[in-house]
C-alpha cells in the first residue's frame, strides 16, 4: 500500500483507497481482507475516523494515535471537515447545482439499503455541483454535510440521477449501457478532504483510479 500514501506523520495516515477493498474488516458483507488490516500490519495500530463504501475509491483518513482520534472525530462530528465526491451518474441533470435533503433510514430489508423515509428518517444533506455533462451522463461533485451510511447513493437515486455501475441504488437496467464495460463498480471516488487540525490548515486530494479516468475519457470521446 506504500504507493497509496497521501501523506503520514504521526498523528495522521491519509490513504487513496483502491475500489472493491474494504476499508474496515466486519460489515454486512462480513469482509475479513480489508485497508485498516493491511495498514496495521506495515504501520501499528490505526483509529477509524471515517468510512467509504467497498466499492468507493479515493482519500480515507486514519488516525495514529488515540489523541488524533479524538480530535478529528470531534471535526466530523461538528462538520468541520469537508469532503469532495466525484461521481459519474446516468441522465443529465437540469440544474447546475442542487442540494438534495432527503431524510434517510439505513439498514433497510435484506440489501440493507439506505431509504429515504421522510418520517422515520435522520437529516441528511448533500449539495451537489455539475462539472461536465456528455451525452447521456454527468460527472457531478458531491459534498455531503451529514454523514450517513450510502448518503450520497441513496440521494442521487432519490433525485433520479443513479450512479454509472450502481446495482444496489439504481433501477435495473439503468447504467448498464456500453460505458458500463469500463467500470465494474459504482463510479464514485473521493476526491478531497479539507480540515484544520493542531492548528493547521490540511487539504488532501487522490487522484483517479485507472477504471473511473478511463470511463470519463470514453465519454468525452462519444459527445
Amino acid at each position: 500500500m506504500s504507493n497509496q500514501i497521501i501523506y503520514l506523520d504521526d498523528s495522521l495516515l491519509v490513504i487513496n483507497k483502491p475500489a472493491n477493498l474494504a476499508a474496515v474488516p466486519g460489515g454486512w458483507e462480513k469482509e475479513t481482507h480489508s485497508l485498516l488490516a493491511l495498514l496495521e500490519a506495515d504501520y501499528g495500530k490505526l483509529w477509524i475516523v471515517h468510512r467509504l463504501d467497498k466499492g468507493t475509491s479515493g482519500v480515507i483518513l486514519f488516525a495514529r494515535n488515540p489523541a488524533a482520534h479524538r480530535s478529528l472525530s470531534q471535526l466530523f462530528e461538528t462538520h468541520a471537515i469537508t469532503k469532495t465526491y466525484h461521481a459519474i451518474v446516468c441522465g443529465i441533470p437540469s440544474w447546475d447545482e442542487h442540494t438534495a435533503r432527503h431524510r434517510l433510514r439505513a439498514d433497510v430489508g435484506h440489501a440493507h439499503r439506505t431509504v429515504v423515509d421522510h418520517k422515520r428518517g435522520k437529516p441528511a444533506v448533500t449539495s451537489f455541483r455539475v462539472l461536465e455533462r456528455f451525452t447521456h451522463h454527468t460527472l457531478l461533485a458531491a459534498m455531503p454535510v451529514t454523514g450517513r451510511t450510502h448518503q450520497i447513493r441513496a440521494h442521487l437515486m432519490a433525485l433520479g440521477f443513479p450512479i454509472l455501475a450502481e446495482v444496489l441504488y439504481a433501477t435495473p437496467g439503468i447504467g448498464r449501457d456500453s460505458i458500463h464495460q469500463y467500470i465494474f463498480r459504482p463510479a464514485l471516488h473521493a476526491c478531497s478532504i479539507e480540515f484544520e487540525f493542531e492548528g493547521k490548515p490540511f487539504f488532501f486530494t487522490a487522484s483517479y483510479p485507472d477504471d473511473f479516468a478511463i470511463a470519463i475519457n470514453k465519454l468525452r470521446a462519444s459527445c
